[in-house]
């Protein structure tokens, strides 16, 4: 497949923070996913020097109850600070009452067989840290496993961590009844909570002001590396997460393979890529809540203070079962999105709303561009293989609008057996329409509805049917 505007673009753009404009009509056509080379050839994961630190030889006792967070956390102090290697977690369960925190050179290593159970009480997540909340930066609870400003870090192995959220306690903070809240309650829609730090953020209030954790009812994500460099996390599984599951902020050169992602809570999103340069999201299993992988570059006035896009992106042999979508980029994304490349997935649930999906609105600003999907078969969604929603919900207030920019969308040898739609694409309005969708070599069977397309220009198919029935320009 030969597109010449869009691989000449790709040159353009791969190297630099800002949005350039379209590339002239004389360009040398250059097929995109050769980038996907270049792209992986910039990613490469973190090496350990070979010393271990044995957490069982160090006093911990995994009997599921003593904590072991005091010799986990000594135990990585100390290797980092004689330059790295694995602080191993044995088989065994392991309670751990509070946030673990990584540093550099360590690779926390769990055995098959071994578990880290953590706390389930807001308070051993204090003091507070900074963090993003939903796209937003503050000072609130500790993710459970949190590095900052660290560099060549992991976690590995094929153990579990399990995070024990449920709706006896961090899910009920959503005011749904179905996650345990009821009337009377606290939540997150508390005017002291969600809505605060919102307001913070159109206001612009400085972020060391915006002090959060106890009595702000906002959950912590489970995994998050922070303006880290050089990120592994490979082959374990984690269950259960406050929120989002994995969320690295402000990273480069992060590699997530062969990770099982279960987690049924609210804003349970399996992977959260933000703002991040170089990423690989290899082999992965999502069961979840919310988006499987959500990629995003923070909310409204913060993503475009801080204007680093989530860019490079290489997604590649993943499964997604339950879930609002497969992949999604959005809704958190007005630092903007480019050279996304999604290939050789699967996506079949009557749980999973939709297969391929960017959402955004007159608030988050932003340009959404270059956006590659192949090889992707789909067995049942419940809404539509492809959305693209420039008209997202807002939840919270501003006065002025940031309209975003959506182009660049390559959509090939996609099938899928079931769905109400086949594309769902709503621009914003004929003078913000989402621009330039290609579907070559596709197929959607079992669509219900057919397609449901408004404020939609240059959108160009090749081969593709719906229903069996080929579809014209």
């Amino acid at each position: 497949m030969k597109h010449l505007l869009l691989g000449f673009f790709i040159l353009l753009s791969y190297g630099c923070q800002q949005n350039t404009a379209p590339p002239p009509p004389e360009a040398e056509t250059v097929n995109p996913w050769e980038q996907v080379g270049d792209i992986l050839a910039q990613i490469t994961p973190p090496e350990f020097p070979d010393k271990v630190f044995d957490v069982v030889e160090a006093g911990a006792v995994a009997d599921g109850a003593t904590d072991c967070l005091p010799t986990l956390q000594r135990l990585i102090e100390t290797c980092s600070k004689e330059g790295g290697g694995r602080v191993l977690i044995p088989a065994g369960t392991y309670f751990v009452d509070g946030p673990i925190h990584l540093k550099s050179n360590v690779n926390l290593h769990l055995e098959a067989g071994a578990t880290l159970k953590f706390s389930t009480d807001p308070a051993s997540f204090l003091p507070v840290v900074l963090t993003r909340w939903e796209g937003v930066e503050c000072y609130n609870y500790s993710p459970l496993i949190y590095a900052y400003d660290q560099e060549n870090i992991a976690i590995t192995g094929k153990g579990t961590l399990d995070g024990q959220a449920g709706n006896e306690n961090w899910w009920s903070w959503v005011d749904k009844e179905a996650f345990g809240w009821s009337e009377g309650m606290p939540s997150q829609a508390d005017p002291q909570s969600r809505p605060r730090l919102f307001g913070w953020n159109t206001e612009e209030v400085p972020v060391e002001e915006r002090q959060l954790g106890a009595g702000a009812y906002l959950r912590p994500n489970f995994l998050q590396p922070y303006n880290c460099r050089n990120v592994l996390i490979d082959g374990i599984t984690i269950r259960n997460s406050p929120m989002w599951v994995m969320n690295p902020v402000l990273c480069e050169n992060v590699t997530i393979q062969n990770v099982t992602v279960i987690s049924h809570g609210p804003n349970s999103d399996g992977c959260d890529p933000e703002s991040c340069r170089n990423v690989l999201i290899k082999g992965c299993y999502f069961d979840t809540g919310d988006d499987c992988i959500a990629l995003k570059s923070g909310r409204n006035q913060d993503g475009r203070r801080i204007g680093r896009p989530i860019e490079n992106v290489v997604i590649q042999d993943c499964q997604m079962k339950d879930g609002h979508g497969g992949v999604v980029i959005g809704s958190e994304v007005s630092g903007g999105a480019r050279n996304i490349f999604a290939e050789n997935c699967v996506m079949d649930s009557p749980n999973l709303d939709r297969a391929l999906r960017v959402k955004t609105n007159k608030t988050r600003g932003g340009t959404i561009e270059n956006l590659f999907f192949r090889n992707i078969k789909v067995g049942e969604v419940k809404e539509a293989v492809l959305r693209v929603n420039m008209r997202y919900a807002i939840y919270s207030d501003t006065s002025q609008s940031y309209i975003p920019v959506v182009r660049n969308i390559y959509v090939e040898n996609v099938t899928s057996e079931k769905s109400k739609l086949g594309l769902l694409l709503e621009g914003f309005s004929p003078d913000h329409q989402i621009q330039n969708i290609h579907l070559t070599n596709c197929d959607f069977k079992g669509v219900a509805k057919g397609n449901k397309i408004e404020f939609t220009e240059g959108l160009h198919y090749t081969n593709f049917s719906i229903n069996g029935q080929p579809m014209a320009q």
